[in-house]
């Protein structure tokens, strides 16, 4: 695959949509603006968002960041099934063999418009603006403001099968919709061209356009490091990740997923796709036991965009139909029972779901009918008060060690899957989460549904795998900020040096006894006396 084309278009796009972004903040916050009269439960959302970001000025750019971003990654997804046919009317593509605007705009100036996916109100709406009567926001052209009601609607519509992906109604990120999206230089202009049909016959494209898109931020990071900053969890994404380069991806897979198929069925010929297969040169005979595909669980406990995970896709498929499972089970089967992703960055989580969702489609043109969401987990910050934690520990447990439970993951951000829950308190907290009950308050119902997702997290962490697969973050002591830091000095003392060194012992932890890690490591041990 070429990446230079994406490589421009992701760095150029990622300045277009954080000056768009930022435009259409001013905008909306300005007193008298027409999203404050017609929405203003998104915009009291946005402005608690640029509170959380700082503030002011640096709270508007925190935003204008994120929101940049997630349109970016949007903006990719749709052309991306447009490509390979899985929106059914380019939404952000134009009619096949054509050029100029995108399909969905063309055929809603014909009168068509999708009753099943523009909802009752923005049907008379988008006519409106289109044949005159209605008058498009100040300063908007009335093509661009009747685009962004279909784009919004088209996103909802897609929300019902990848959530992580696309935005539920009322998400203030859809105030936020670029304006110049139809100029003919617009990074979604630009998407059609670089992202071709061929190009996206490649789910790996979306990995490639992750890492390009992050570079400037992550040169900013670095560039930062010299100057002795250190990084949090806003710099940790940018700093760590990563793009693996597709054959050390195969080595690794092959040779833990499919050594260990191997081990179990000598006589599969899985091997046969297998080209950096290293067979084992003795007999191997203290190995997990697996019977069926759907035991072959495996982790990348720092998935990134999940380049991993969408090969291990692929060699699992494999396994399941040699196994002599039904086709259109397979996707579902794999999505459910074998794969699962942890990740500290949302936008990356996305990504990584948004490819094995992909994987699945591609295999079954109905799975986007009857989905199943993948199992990436975006580790968030969570945290409890000291009344939310009175209603949530148990009578005759150990407090103390039921309130770190409950706020262990209070900086996630930061620590991400190196979190360590206790496996026997989270089936015990769990179970008991089930005999509480809110009794109407509000405080408590939304305490409870924290608790719950405490309790999601923790099990992702408390598994046993068959595999375990990474390319983990690299990060040196000296680049840590106090918190991390001290974390690793706490939780990780004899490898607090890097971060790589700490997934060693988290990927080691969460493989069965028997199960296969597959891990690639620095060079830092050959250097460090003390290793």
């Amino acid at each position: 695959m070429d990446t230079a084309p994406l490589k421009s278009f992701a760095a150029s796009a990622r300045t277009e949509l954080i000056r768009e972004v930022s435009a259409r903040i001013t905008a909306v916050l300005a007193q008298g603006s027409p999203e404050r009269v017609e929405q203003p439960g998104a915009v009291t959302a946005l402005e608690r968002a640029i509170v959380a970001g700082g503030g002011g000025d640096k709270g508007k750019a925190h935003v204008a960041d994120k929101v940049a971003y997630t349109w970016f990654n949007r903006i990719i997804a749709l052309r991306f099934m447009d490509a390979n046919g899985y929106t059914g009317i380019g939404v952000v593509s134009p009619a096949a063999d054509q050029v100029g605007q995108p399909e969905v705009l063309a055929a809603a100036k014909r009168g068509q418009i999708d009753g099943d996916v523009v909802r009752g109100a923005d049907v008379a709406r988008i006519a409106g603006l289109l044949n005159g009567t209605r008058r498009p926001r100040p300063g908007v052209d009335a093509q661009a403001e009747a685009y962004a009601l279909l784009l919004a609607d088209y996103c909802r519509y897609w929300n019902r099968a990848m959530p992580f992906m696309f935005e539920r109604e009322g998400d203030y990120t859809e105030l936020l919709i670029p304006a110049n999206l139809l100029a003919e230089d617009s990074a979604l202009s630009r998407s059609v061209k670089v992202l071709t049909e061929d190009v996206c016959q490649d789910v790996e494209v979306i990995g490639w356009l992750y890492q390009f898109y992050i570079s400037e931020r992550k040169d900013e990071v670095f560039a930062g490091f010299k100057k002795n900053k250190k990084a949090g969890a806003d710099e940790i994404p940018a700093a760590t990740q990563l793009f693996t380069p597709h054959w050390i991806v195969r080595y690794l897979v092959e040779n833990s997923l499919g050594r260990l198929w191997m081990l179990n069925h000598p006589q599969s010929r899985l091997v046969d796709q297998m080209d950096y297969y290293i067979a084992p040169v003795d007999d191997e005979t203290d190995f997990l036991t697996i019977t069926t595909p759907e035991e072959l669980k495996v982790i990348d406990p720092a998935c990134g965009s999940g380049h991993m995970l969408t090969y291990a896709f692929d060699l699992l498929y494999a396994i399941y139909e040699e196994e002599g499972y039904t086709p259109s089970q397979i996707p579902s089967l794999i999505l459910t029972n074998n794969l699962f992703g942890t990740e500290i960055d949302q936008r990356a989580g996305a990504l990584a779901a948004f490819a094995l969702t992909m994987k699945a489609a591609a295999k079954r043109k109905l799975f986007l009918k009857n989905p199943v969401e993948p199992n990436v987990c975006v580790l968030d910050p969570i945290s409890f008060s000291a009344d939310e934690l009175n209603y949530l520990v148990t009578k005759d447990g150990d407090r103390h060690a039921e309130e770190a439970f409950w706020n262990q993951f209070a900086e996630a951000d930061t620590f991400g899957s190196l979190i360590r829950p206790n496996p026997a308190l989270a089936v015990r907290l769990a179970q008991h989460l089930t005999t509480l009950d809110d009794d109407g308050d509000l405080f408590r119902a939304d305490a409870l549904i924290r608790a719950q997702r405490v309790i999601g997290q923790a099990t992702y962490l408390t598994r046993e795998y068959a595999v375990v697969v990474a390319n983990p973050p690299y990060m040196g002591s000296k680049q840590m900020n106090a918190l991390l830091s001290q974390f690793m000095k706490d939780e990780y003392p004899d490898v607090k040096q890097d971060l790589y060194g700490a997934f060693v012992v988290c990927g080691i932890e969460l493989a069965d006894r028997r199960g296969l890690l597959a891990i690639v490591i620095g060079d830092t041990w050959m250097s460090i006396k003390s290793f």
